[in-house]
């Protein structure tokens, strides 16, 4: 393996989980690659009247559980191997929570920020136009992912809709609640992380009131501070792209993300919260009983993993913690519920929205937080038992409890074992 190639780096979790089953040889080379990465330029005419070209990918890694499922995201630093990785990622996610589908991804490399908003439709649609034949209810569902939303969502919808004369809102979630978006998709994510939190506190130490840190303050990070301060705990520091800040005695979450979501980062809020400002790069060592990654991959790194004071690690973000930076979290004593168990909310979610979609009945706000909170719970306990009856990490525990619903579909099929008699 190369260390530079992300996609590399995140099976070694498949290795280390195949480890511990007797799993087919198959099942290994089968996951190994993804099954299927297109690429192509989005070619759009820009407010000025030029024309201008985007990289853009989707990724369906694997389908033997069900149509490939992921979000889109647009980000100037995509890559082939991120998107690859992130479906990857997926395959395990989806597996874990036992939801019928495998994993995709998908990404443009822009920054949507210097777009005007005719411009960001219309690089919304032209990615439609691109992987129409990619997607479908029955092949491939997109969703929101960083620098996404409700509103692309939709725009992405139509468009298939255009294109295939027909309404078929099934064909990606996290869409406007009016175009078929599912009541909860807003904080998912966030709150399937806390409701696992929640259900084990007490395995993790974390009876009573506790105190939190958030690095990255986007929907996920917002999400679980409102939640977590609902539930009586203190915030005592959040960080963004730009800066961070820290107040020990806890953060002001309404005003904080009233702040945040008038335009401001929250380096700039500091004075008006009494809180004192610290580096982006200081916020995972300070003193809080759990810290929440909510912003991008590989943060967690063998750099900095050392300096984490926090019980617990609640991975909202996606690869935020290294394979190196694991192992020095391990050896600290310090709990990592992983990204494939954690953040399994958003995934989670956007399946009971692709359900009412094709069932045309919707669900009320409280039977979606009911059937969130049992699936997190189930599957958490049983992660969670697998890491105390093998003794190994929850990260390890969740690889292995997913790839051994992925070995049953695969083998299913057939390996050497059949064939050769």
């Amino acid at each position: 393996m190369t260390d530079d190639n992300l996609l590399d780096r995140a099976l070694i979790r498949l290795e280390e989980a195949a480890s511990h089953l007797q799993i087919d040889q198959d099942v290994i080379e089968k996951l190994k690659y993804p099954r299927e990465t297109t690429k192509t330029s989005l070619l759009i005419r820009m407010d000025d009247g030029s024309r201008k070209s985007f990289l853009a990918w989707r990724c369906r890694y694997d389908d033997t559980r069900g149509p490939t499922k992921g979000g889109i995201r647009f980000h100037p630093d995509s890559t082939i191997e991120e998107v690859e990785t992130l479906a990857f990622w997926m395959t395990f996610k989806c597996a874990v929570m036992n939801l019928p589908y495998g994993g995709g991804k998908g990404a443009v490399r822009v920054d949507p920020r210097t777009l005007s908003k005719s411009e960001l439709e219309r690089l919304s649609r032209a990615y439609m136009q691109a992987f129409a034949r990619t997607v479908g209810p029955d092949r491939d569902i997109p969703a929101p992912d960083v620098y996404t939303n409700a509103m692309i969502m939709g725009w992405m919808a139509d468009e298939y809709n255009q294109i295939t004369g027909s309404v078929t809102p099934a064909v990606i979630t996290g869409k406007p609640i009016a175009l078929g978006g599912s009541l909860g998709r807003n904080d998912a994510t966030a709150r399937g992380g806390f409701y696992l939190v929640q259900h084990l506190a007490a395995e993790l130490g974390l009876s009573g009131s506790r105190t939190v840190a958030i690095q990255g303050f986007g929907n996920a990070g917002q999400y679980f501070a409102e939640l977590a301060a609902a539930d009586g705990n203190t915030v005592v520091a959040v960080s963004d792209s730009a800066g961070a800040i820290y107040k020990a005695d806890g953060l002001d979450v309404t005003k904080l993300i009233a702040g945040k979501n008038s335009g401001k980062r929250v380096a700039d809020l500091a004075a008006e919260l009494g809180a004192t400002v610290i580096s982006a790069d200081d916020l995972i060592a300070v003193e809080a009983d759990v810290l929440v990654p909510a912003a991008l991959e590989e943060m967690i790194t063998v750099k900095n993993a050392a300096s984490i004071k926090a019980k617990v690690v609640v991975e909202l973000a996606n690869g935020p913690v290294t394979a190196e930076a694991d192992k020095i979290l391990t050896e600290k004593g310090v709990v990592v519920l992983p990204d494939i168990l954690a953040n399994a909310g958003g995934v989670t979610v956007s399946y009971f929205e692709w359900v009412q979609n094709r069932q045309g009945f919707y669900w009320d706000l409280e039977e979606i937080h009911a059937r969130l909170k049992k699936m997190m719970e189930r599957e958490g306990r049983a992660v969670w038992d697998i890491a105390q009856e093998r003794k190994v990490s929850v990260r390890s525990a969740a690889y292995i409890h997913a790839l051994g619903r992925l070995s049953t579909a695969i083998e299913a099929h057939g390996t050497q074992p059949y064939f050769v008699g």
